[in-house]
C-alpha cells in the first residue's frame, strides 16, 4: 500500500511542470486579450492554478517559449501595419465628416421646441443616406437635440480619433405651408 505521499508524488509526475516567473508564477504567452490580465501576445505571470485549470484549458493562452515569443513579434509588426492603414482611413473619414452638413426635419412649434427630440437613431439615419456607415454608439450627444438650430455633434471613431459633424435640425415642412 501506499501513502497519501506517494500518491500525491506520482500525481505530481503526471503533469508537466511549468516554467517559473521571476514572481513565483506561471509565465504565459496571451492568445487572446484577457480582461483584468493583458492584451493578446502579451506574456504575463500568472498564479499555477489560474494557468493549469483556467486559461490553458480555455485555449487563451500558451506557454511562453521562445518560439512563441518570436512568432508573436513577427505577427505584430504585421498587425501593426494593418492598424496604421486603418487608422489612416480613418483619419480621412474624419476629414470627410467634418465637412459634412446634416440636415434632420422634425415636427416643432411656433417657439421653436420639438415636440419629441432628435437622438442618435436620427442622425445615423441621416449619415447613411449620406454615404457613412455610422453606428448609434459612435455618436456622442450631451443629451437629446429638442429644439430646432444648428448642432455640433461629436463622433467617435477611434480610441484616438473623433471627428464633428453640423446638425441642422430644421422644422417639417408641410403642404399647407408651401
Amino acid at each position: 500500500m501506499g501513502t497519501v505521499r506517494d500518491k500525491k508524488r506520482q500525481q505530481a509526475k503526471k503533469f508537466k511542470r511549468l516554467p517559473q516567473g521571476a514572481n513565483g508564477g506561471v509565465e504565459l504567452l496571451l492568445i487572446q486579450s484577457v480582461e483584468h490580465l493583458g492584451k493578446q501576445g502579451e506574456v504575463v505571470e500568472v498564479k499555477p492554478g489560474y494557468a493549469m485549470n483556467y486559461l490553458l484549458p480555455q485555449g487563451l493562452a500558451t506557454l511562453a517559449t521562445d518560439h512563441h515569443k518570436r512568432m508573436v513579434e513577427k505577427h505584430r509588426a504585421k498587425l501593426l501595419e494593418i492598424e496604421k492603414a486603418r487608422i489612416a482611413d480613418i483619419l480621412t473619414l474624419s476629414e470627410t465628416l467634418g465637412k459634412q452638413s446634416l440636415t434632420i426635419e422634425a415636427n416643432a412649434n411656433d417657439e421653436g421646441h420639438l415636440y419629441g427630440s432628435v437622438g442618435a437613431p436620427e442622425i445615423a439615419a441621416a449619415l447613411k443616406q449620406a454615404n457613412f456607415n455610422i453606428t448609434t454608439d459612435q455618436i456622442r450627444l450631451d443629451g437629446p437635440l429638442k429644439e430646432l438650430g444648428l448642432y455640433t455633434i461629436r463622433i467617435h471613431l477611434h480610441k484616438d480619433v473623433d471627428s464633428e459633424v453640423k446638425v441642422w435640425v430644421v422644422p417639417t415642412v408641410t403642404e399647407d405651408d408651401a
